[in-house]
């Protein structure tokens, strides 16, 4: 399975998505192998640290930048989930990894900026599914504020219904601090105290093979 994280606007939590999963089907038991394919090397650092703090189980890191597709192919043919990391913008990275991908997370945050950016989104993916029909994509909506007088997880899943192209899942993952607590840890929020977050990069992990 090759799980590709994408977004058009950066600070999403691409990143934080990704490695986190890469550990919770780690924990499973699966072969997992995540590809950084983003220029600022968050996945990249954070494998460097788990490595450096040997936490168990291992996950495989291997970092990857322009065309990709080949590259995701290959890895498929040797790990049970290749998970891969891309850059917040149409770059050539997520182009050509959708055109390999089985799964496409599209991160968001529910704020109108992040929002906006689905149109393009959007575009991009039909393009890719011309290409690779088998393609199925799935919107996630990040970072959102936990106090439930907040509307704005409703709002962005309501705008989320106006793009049928991306399908949006019923997890949503909350502003938490401990996705910030444990990336310099090397470690995921299933391996730590904050039993919310684990809950909700289980249900995740879960929810994007179902």
């Amino acid at each position: 399975m090759i799980l590709l994280i994408g977004s058009q606007k950066g600070g999403v939590g691409k990143s934080t998505v990704a490695i986190n999963l890469a550990v919770e089907y780690a924990r499973q038991g699966r072969d997992v192998c995540l590809v950084d394919a983003d220029a600022q090397r968050s996945a990249a650092r954070w494998h460097a640290d788990r490595e450096e703090q040997g936490h168990q189980p291992a996950v495989a890191c291997v970092e990857k930048f322009g065309t990709i597709h080949q590259t995701l192919t290959d890895l498929a043919t040797r790990y049970d989930i290749v998970i891969v990391d891309v850059a917040g913008k149409d770059s050539r990275e997520m182009r050509t990894g959708m055109l390999a991908a089985d799964t496409l997370v599209v991160v968001v945050r529910p704020s109108q900026l992040d929002l906006d950016t689905l149109g393009h989104m959007s575009e991009v993916i039909e393009q890719a599914k011309d290409l690779n029909p088998g393609l199925t994509v799935r919107g996630l909506i990040a970072q959102a504020p936990s106090n439930p007088a907040i509307s704005e997880r409703t709002d962005a899943r309501e705008y989320l219904a106006d793009y049928p192209t991306i399908k949006p899942l019923e997890t949503v993952l909350y502003e938490r601090k401990a996705y910030r607590d444990v990336v310099g840890e090397g470690l995921g929020v299933v391996e730590w105290s904050n039993p919310k977050a684990k809950a909700e990069i289980q249900e995740l992990a879960a929810e994007v093979q179902a």
